[in-house]
């Protein structure tokens, strides 16, 4: 007899792990007649309730939980049913099996997490006959299920018992997780269907096989079933047992290779052939060839005195065989040496770039200065400008002219700072910074060294790349950069950085302070045109196969491309716009068609379709209110036009087109200006109070923000409140204060560009900006006149004609009595 078998864990609702409390005394005939015919039923999980066996359930549900309770303060019976999905979280009839176990509640108890754990005790199987109800839980009647067991002989029932009893006595064995004390349970159980019962509920296999015994009425096909999904158990664990074993010997055969390669070593240092000690030797009489720091080679040579010392077989080895090696491919003061042919330097830059007249003359300052020094720091350049106009190649032609090795690195979206400094050795797979890296590529402590799209670091919780860059950065700390995987400090001054940006805004303040910005502003069309037939055109004929003779463009075609195709402060979109047209002509060419060899305006509609983007030119207007402004974008300068209206109303403003916060800013001071001035200005006060204003910058789909349309708004706004019209062919940009001062604003050379384009004769800036208009080349403002103002009055007295303009607007006011 046995009264408590514990196996591994509770049986909970949403656990896969159990606990067998066994009884094995069944039900009697008179407690089965006694039992009722009408049960609440309880759905539980990945387990099988059988007759006479005795477990503890969890019950976490509410459903459930009032269920229990109710039972329990009645006659402790219930019906127990295994779900069919276990994932179901609130079980329905259709969720459940129709055939489960009637359970009497042994014992309750409340557990301080606030779940309910029974004990209970199978008593009878039974079937659903009837739903009596499914709230607040389901109850139903139901049909007991005796087993039926055909005749047999006491022979075939010893025999399928003992059967049983072996299968499970090998499942012990195989198993060392089943505590021993369930042989002894076995041992004391003689009747057929209660060891049914027991094995089945302790049986490793799925709800839905165990369902299927607990289903079964004939007890001899239950005992002929459950005993082949036994010799199943016994077959996994038999493969199970047999793996484990494989693998311990695999350990020992692991120990006798350690052991007889120990042996090989000392036969290989008597024999003098070459083991891990030689290696290390090979790697020593490197280093004393290295021309490298002192302390440097002390370290190299401590860290092989530490390998050494080191099992091969560890796995700090290859650690410490990667740093070694690490530490000798490095570059150590070795420099190739600079060119000093100015004149050959400045012919590479000119050739490979057209333009660029300001950054070209900063590379050949340096050079200069190096040449007659022979020994400086490299400066840190920022070319600062937007897409497409050349910047990193610019540095590949700089290193060509110096004759220096190129290195490039891409910072876009770099978010960890190991990516700069690198990871400590200590760390799984940790590795060098990308500049110690790249420096090992390039095998040169002197490279041009390109740090692209420096604006686009990115910072999170691994840390702050940009400021890991401030040492690199900085050429008063980078003679002494240390690297987190090196822990040596390497000196970082002979090389030239060359950092590329299209926005100084994202950059971080540090950062901007140790660099040198040269900004590289957007081509003109008649640079795009040279760089176009010198660079682009050859450039394409090649990548597609073509002759110089096959195919030509005539400079209207050109024109045609950059005006109705593109619209780019670079040439990047342009290249690809002409590798289009050229692979017109190779697709011609290689069908063996017709076709024009001279690539005119006309050929290029026909190649390209309609024109994409349509020229800004300046629209004539002969009403007030309407200005015209200059812009810069991404892609270049622009011309906008800034129309405002007036309708009676009560002193309303609205603001439309898409504007940005210093936009609006910028209308709300004009206003405020004026107000302010009325009298001065010839305004009548009143129509601030008794009329709607409406200002608008069409193109309202495209946002608009910045400072430098504060004077276009005013004189939108002098104009429409004084009903004089805008001068013809003028444009204008500047900021504007509360006071009247007219302060200066960036991008001039692209809004001149922009103005001339959209045929512009006349423009209006502030005097501070003066200084930028010395710095464009004279041919780009031929035809343009320029007034340089200080004030607002300066600005209404050039841009607004004396003569009123007929207008709708017919100024009539209310008394002042009568105002609101």
């Amino acid at each position: 007899m046995f009264n408590k078998l514990f196996f591994s864990d509770l049986v909970q609702e949403d656990s896969e792990d159990l606990i067998q409390l066994i009884n094995p005394e069944e039900s009697s005939e008179e407690e089965q007649d006694n039992l009722p015919k009408e049960v609440s039923i309880l759905p539980i999980r990945n387990t099988v309730l059988f007759p006479g066996v005795v477990i503890p359930i969890t019950v976490g549900r509410q459903k459930s939980i009032k269920l229990v309770k109710k039972a329990y303060e009645g006659d402790r019976y219930i019906g127990v049913i295994a779900q069919k999905n276990v994932k179901t979280e609130d079980p329905s009839i259709d969720d459940i099996y129709t055939i489960g176990t009637v359970a009497k509640i042994i014992k309750m108890l409340v557990l301080p997490d606030g779940n309910t754990t029974i004990i209970i005790q199978g008593k009878s199987r039974f079937a659903i006959e009837e739903v009596k109800q499914e709230e607040p839980y389901i109850r139903a009647s139901i049909e007991l299920l005796k087993s039926t067991y055909p005749k047999s002989t006491k022979k075939e029932i010893k025999a399928i018992i003992q059967s049983l009893k072996d299968s499970a006595s090998k499942i012990l064995k195989l198993n060392p997780e089943i505590p021993q004390e369930a042989q002894m349970a076995l041992d004391n159980i003689h009747d057929l269907g209660f060891l049914t019962h027991f094995l089945s509920s302790n049986l490793n296999a799925e709800v839905a096989d165990k369902q299927r015994l607990l289903e079964l009425n004939d007890g001899n096909e239950r005992a002929t079933l459950l005993l082949e999904f036994m010799l199943k158990e016994i077959q996994l664990l038999e493969l199970k047992y047999d793996i484990q074993k494989k693998v311990h010997t695999d350990i020992d055969q692991q120990q006798r290779d350690y052991y007889l390669r120990q042996q090989i070593k000392v036969l290989q240092d008597e024999l003098g052939h070459d083991g891990p000690d030689q290696e290390i030797e090979v790697l020593r009489k490197k280093g004393e060839k290295k021309d490298w720091p002192e302390d440097v080679n002390k370290h190299f040579q401590k860290e092989l005195d530490k390998i050494l010392r080191m099992n091969p077989a560890a796995a700090e080895y290859p650690v410490a065989m990667n740093y070694v090696e690490l530490l000798l491919d490095l570059p150590w003061n070795e420099f190739t040496k600079d060119n000093f042919d100015l004149k050959r330097a400045k012919k590479i830059l000119d050739n490979d770039h057209f333009g660029m007249d300001k950054v070209k003359d900063r590379i050949i300052e340096y050079l200069a200065v190096l040449k007659l020094k022979q020994d400086m720091k490299g400066p840190i350049l920022c070319l600062y400008g937007p897409p497409g106009v050349g910047k990193t190649s610019l540095g590949r032609s700089i290193a060509k002219a110096l004759k220096r090795k190129y290195v490039r690195m891409s910072l876009g979206g770099v978010h960890d700072e190991a990516e700069i400094r690198g990871h400590r050795k200590t760390y799984v797979g940790a590795l060098p910074g990308k500049i110690i890296q790249n420096l090992k590529k390039a095998k040169s402590s002197n490279p041009v060294f390109i740090l692209d799209e420096i604006d686009k670091v990115s910072s999170d919780f691994r840390g702050d790349p940009a400021s890991a860059l401030l040492e690199v950065l900085d050429p008063e700390q980078n003679g002494e950069f240390v690297d987190n995987y090196l822990e040596l400090e390497y000196d970082l001054s002979k090389v030239l950085f060359i950092a590329t940006a299209n926005s100084l805004e994202t950059i971080h303040p540090a950062l901007r302070d140790r660099m040198e910005i040269i900004e590289i502003s957007g081509y003109t069309q008649e640079e795009k045109v040279e760089i176009a037939k010198r660079h682009l055109i050859p450039k394409q004929k090649k990548e597609h196969g073509l002759k110089t003779k096959d195919v030509s463009f005539h400079k209207k075609g050109i024109e045609k491309v950059i005006d109705g195709y593109t619209r780019e402060s670079g040439v990047r979109n342009l290249e690809r716009t002409i590798g289009s047209v050229i692979r017109h002509a190779a697709k011609s060419i290689a069908l063996e068609e017709e076709f024009n060899s001279t690539v005119t305006a006309e050929e290029v509609v026909k190649i390209l379709g309609g024109e994409r983007f349509d020229k800004e030119l300046y629209q004539g207007n002969n009403i007030a209110g309407v200005v015209t402004g200059l812009a810069w974008t991404q892609v270049g300068g622009e011309i906008l036009f800034i129309e405002s209206s007036l309708s009676k109303g009560k002193g309303k403003l609205t603001l439309s087109g898409q504007l940005g916060d210093v936009m609006k800013e910028s209308a709300m001071a004009a206003i405020s200006y004026l107000k302010a001035n009325a009298g001065h200005l010839g305004i009548d006060y009143r129509a601030f109070d008794q009329y709607d204003l409406h200002v608008h910058v069409p193109a309202g789909a495209v946002p608009k923000d910045g400072p430098s349309a504060g004077i276009t708004m005013l004189t939108s706004l002098a104009s429409i409140y004084t009903q004089r019209k805008v001068k013809d062919k003028l444009a204008m940009t500047g900021e504007i204060t509360l006071r009247g001062k007219v302060l200066p604003v960036g991008g001039i050379k692209e809004k001149i560009l922009a103005a001339r384009r959209a045929g512009i004769k006349e423009i209006i800036l502030s005097e501070k900006n003066e200084r930028d208009i010395n710095e464009i080349d004279e041919k780009y403002i031929k035809g343009l006149k320029i007034n340089f103002v200080s004030t607002v009055d300066d600005v209404l007295a050039i841009a607004l004609l004396k003569e009123k303009v007929k207008s709708p607007v017919t100024f009539s006011f209310a008394d002042d009595n009568n105002k609101a």
